[in-house]
């Protein structure tokens, strides 16, 4: 019989004589394996898990136009061209503009966006209904809903009008032009005009939109009666070219602030009065944010009310990266030149580092805690196997035993246990680490199958740092004095 074979032999018949305490020691050092071998993988599966976690609370970059160059929803796709397909979650869009009930001589803000792309930025929306699925459908927040008293299925006629326009903003008017103004009016409603040039520069025609004012009386400014004093006077008018409506004064100077200031219309542009549409509220949307005193229009639907198709003014990224990455792939998509610039959402970035770091320390400190024990533990038990082959021991070294033959032994004693520790521990940890995942994160992990050496590797490790203790104690023992019986 070999040398190694008859070591072996050696070795586990004397863990069988003492199967009860090699027992304690082997689940003491599974059970270490297992912590270890559990939260290692959580350890390294964390920042995927918090991050999933952490993409439930929304976006954390924001796309947006440089100030020079418009942004559309062209630029910003390729813009993205700079972040991994795979780790881009959602990418939405949004186009805010204000939009009017004219009837109820209500305001308020409108957001174009895509609604299968706000499932993923935004799944912390709770909708009362459904998001949008067809044209001239409309999700409206709950505060705008409570200040109108909408409900599901009513119908919402919204008009999209230009801002006010001012003189700054007019480029060099030529006869013939057809122009167009806004100015505010009576309880800070916008009045708008449009008006024909003819050859001499003065005005051949005048159509004035005052839905924002009284019926009864502003909207007297916007009848033939009143719209044909305009007819004929020279481009622009003159303080003392205003007529004033009786009663409607506010009304009036309007009028003839809006021609004032008018800019030329494009034959080609959307009609500058404004355009309506009627949609069905589908769904009333609750956040406890801002966003419920918006409404939410499909793309299509934006487009088409205020005719300027592929615009946008922001596009929200979910990313599933790190800080560092995010910050890689914003600079990336900053220095391209390309008129989009990448902006982090600090909050989320930020507070998904923090605790991220924080979970990961904690699991550190639960490990080391976790197999100090276990080699306290592994210590004692073979301290006390010791103890009781003293004996042995003595009787051994005085047939001429060597104490490196001790040492072996009981090592190779220790380092089995260890490895057959560590196979149970990394079975078992991967159960272990599935069931936190689960129950904490909601998700399940990935067998990492290089923690299985690691998981071996580390117990018999652990196994022989325990052991050193009793073999110092058992080399100690004189046969002398053993085998005197003391």
């Amino acid at each position: 019989m070999s040398r190694r074979k008859m070591f072996l032999r050696m070795i586990t018949a004397s863990l069988l004589r003492r199967r009860s305490r090699m027992i304690v020691a082997l689940l003491s050092i599974g059970i270490g394996a297992t912590i270890l071998s559990g939260l290692v993988t959580i350890y390294y599966d964390v920042p995927r898990q918090m991050g999933a976690q952490f993409r439930s609370y929304g976006a954390n970059m924001l796309l947006v136009g440089d100030g020079e160059t418009p942004l559309t929803t062209e630029t910003a796709s390729a813009a993205l061209d700079a972040i991994p397909a795979e780790n881009v979650i959602g990418a939405t869009p949004y186009r805010y503009v204000s939009v009017q009930m004219v009837k109820r001589q209500q305001s308020f803000v409108a957001a174009g966006t895509d609604f299968e792309q706000v499932t993923r930025t935004s799944p912390y929306f709770s909708v009362d209904g459904r998001y949008p699925e067809n044209h001239r459908e409309v999700l409206v927040g709950k505060e705008v809903a409570d200040a109108i008293g909408v409900k599901l299925n009513s119908i919402m006629e919204l008009t999209y009008k230009p801002e006010e326009t001012t003189g700054g903003e007019r480029s060099e008017i030529r006869p013939g032009d057809r122009i167009a103004g806004s100015a505010e009016g009576w309880g800070g409603g916008l009045v708008y005009v449009t008006a024909e040039l003819d050859e001499e520069m003065k005005i051949a025609s005048l159509t004035v939109n005052a839905d924002t004012q009284t019926e009864e009386i502003g909207g007297q400014c916007a009848e033939a009666n009143y719209t044909n004093r305009f007819i004929g006077r020279a481009f622009p008018p003159e303080e003392k070219d205003a007529d004033v409506v009786s009663g409607a004064t506010l009304t009036s100077r309007a009028v003839l602030s809006a021609l004032q200031t008018a800019v030329p219309v494009s034959k080609t542009a959307a009609v500058q009065t404004g355009n309506t549409l009627n949609l069905t509220v589908v769904g009333i949307l609750q956040t406890g944010g801002e966003e419920e005193g918006y409404v939410f229009l499909s793309q299509s639907d934006m487009a088409a009310l205020t005719g300027e198709e592929g615009k946008i003014d922001v596009m929200e990224l979910s990313v599933s990266a790190s800080a560092e990455e995010l910050e890689g792939y914003a600079e990336a998509i900053t220095g391209e030149g390309s008129g989009v610039l990448a902006r982090l959402v600090k909050r989320v970035t930020k507070s998904e580092t923090a605790v991220l770091a924080k979970l990961q320390a904690l699991v550190f400190l639960v490990t080391v805690v976790v197999l100090l024990l276990t080699m306290i533990c592994v210590s004692t038990t073979m301290m006390a196997v010791v103890t009781e082959r003293r004996k042995e021991i003595g009787l051994r070294k005085a047939l001429g035993a060597s104490d490196n033959g001790i040492r072996a032994e009981f090592l190779g004693e220790g380092m089995f246990l260890g490895a057959l520790g560590g196979l149970l521990g990394a079975a078992l940890g991967f159960g272990f680490a599935q069931v936190v995942s689960v129950n904490v994160f909601g998700s399940s992990i990935t067998f990492q199958p290089l923690l299985l050496p690691v998981t071996v590797v580390v117990s018999m490790v652990i196994a022989a740092l325990s052991c050193l203790l009793p073999i110092k104690r058992a080399v100690q023992i004189d046969p002398a004095l053993v085998l005197k019986g003391e």
